[in-house]
């Protein structure tokens, strides 16, 4: 389970907006709760540095941009917990490229982005052997 709260629900919205039509991306602070589930407590805007021509359906988040993110992370004693993105005019259901470039243990946030307008969050982590992605409870506090 993923919990967010009503901050990181508006921002999550306000992100994928500002870069429709094409992707947004980001990545998720926080740490591990009593109840072993992952506890966002802030969200790290990134700029989706994939191809111009392909940020319609594609982000990517480079190496320098992780070890700053980790940096951030360590600077607020929280931990990356994952990553998040938006699905403009598509569902918030990862696709194949995000499975293949997506690693177990993190939560993916996905937001859809119909007609400019955030719509459906959801959060996705992928099994272990890499082999599906499997929804993961979102708790709104």
């Amino acid at each position: 389970m993923i919990s967010l709260g009503p901050g990181e629900r508006a921002a999550l919205g306000r992100e994928g907006e500002r870069a429709y039509p094409n992707e947004c991306c980001g990545v998720l602070l926080g740490g591990i709760d009593d109840s072993g589930g992952k506890a966002v407590e802030s969200l790290l805007p990134i700029n989706n540095k994939g191809a111009p021509e392909e940020q319609y359906h594609r982000f990517a988040i480079t190496s320098e941009d992780y070890l700053a993110a980790e940096k951030e992370a360590r600077r607020q004693n929280r931990d990356i917990l994952g990553f998040y993105h938006s699905h403009p005019d598509h569902p918030a259901v990862p696709s194949a490229f995000d499975k293949d470039n997506a690693l177990p243990f993190y939560s993916y946030v996905i937001v859809s982005v119909e007609n400019g307008k955030a719509g459906v969050i959801r959060s996705w982590e992928l099994t272990a052997d890499r082999g599906e992605f499997k929804e993961e409870e979102i708790l709104w506090r």
